[in-house]
């Protein structure tokens, strides 16, 4: 279970984007769906303990990451979350496994365990990079640095993943076969993910409930499975629709608010 309820204002000094979001999930996959700039990477940032609300709390399965009004701010390396930013944020000069395995390490731990070894390797072996381990990100295609990303964001044992934009930055080719991929890891591994969007066929491809983003609030909760909805606010969403079944074209339309 996840539970979401914080405000945060974010400014450079000429704009300012006040973020005010309430949301609560147990679902396998749920999405964070709505435009650019409608505040799902800060919301995604916030759970990860990359940015600070200035209220609310953050709660994952009955543990408090964060509570303004008891000063509880748990550190991002003891939230037990597993963040992939949109670019999967590589390090260029360390090899596949480097990559891995570098949350295990810190300043004061140096190497790796022989139980850490092996949990390496298993993430290797299971995302079929066991031969590209000593290759650098940039041999590498879109589709096996985000094999990297996900696996190195596995690799920590996160309670839930944060998938921040995961297809973007992939050629739309790929998109359907990887979207897959993803519902198949999530599905080995058994864990809750937390993706943000905003393409429709991400979210009818993966989620079960979708959260609505629209100017930093949470508009809508839309269930996939069902196509049932609450509305929570105006939204002023747009897309494009596309042939679908009855289901997948109503809950497009919910999404889209068509």
């Amino acid at each position: 279970m996840i539970d979401v309820d914080i405000q945060l204002t974010v400014s450079d000094g000429r704009r300012r984007f006040d973020l005010a979001v309430r949301f609560a999930s147990d679902v396998p996959f749920a999405a964070l769906y709505g435009p650019s700039g409608a505040g799902k990477t800060l919301t995604l940032q916030a759970i990860a303990g990359l940015l600070r609300p200035t209220r609310g709390r953050i709660r994952l399965d009955g543990r408090t990451l964060f509570d303004a009004a008891q000063k509880i701010n748990i550190p991002t390396p003891q939230r037990r979350v597993g963040y992939l930013p949109q670019n999967y944020a590589l390090f260029p000069h360390l090899s596949v496994q480097e990559n891995i395995a570098f949350g295990l390490k810190s300043w004061r731990k140096r190497s790796l365990s022989a139980t850490e070894h092996a949990h390496i390797q298993t993430l290797l072996d299971s995302f079929g990079l066991a031969a590209l381990a000593h290759s650098r990100p940039a041999t590498l295609s879109g589709g096996q640095q985000q094999r990297v990303a996900l696996a190195r964001a596995l690799a920590c044992q996160p309670q839930v993943l944060l998938l921040d934009e995961p297809f973007a930055a992939l050629h739309p080719s790929l998109r359907h076969s990887l979207r897959e991929e993803l519902a198949q890891v999530r599905s080995q591994w058994g864990i809750p993910a937390l993706m943000i969007t905003h393409d429709v066929e991400d979210v009818l491809a993966l989620a079960n409930v979708a959260f609505v983003f629209d100017a930093g609030q949470v508009v809508q909760e839309v269930h996939l499975h069902d196509a049932s909805s609450r509305q929570f606010a105006r939204q002023a969403l747009g897309g494009t629709e596309l042939d679908a079944s009855p289901l997948r074209q109503k809950l497009r339309e919910m999404l889209l608010n068509k």
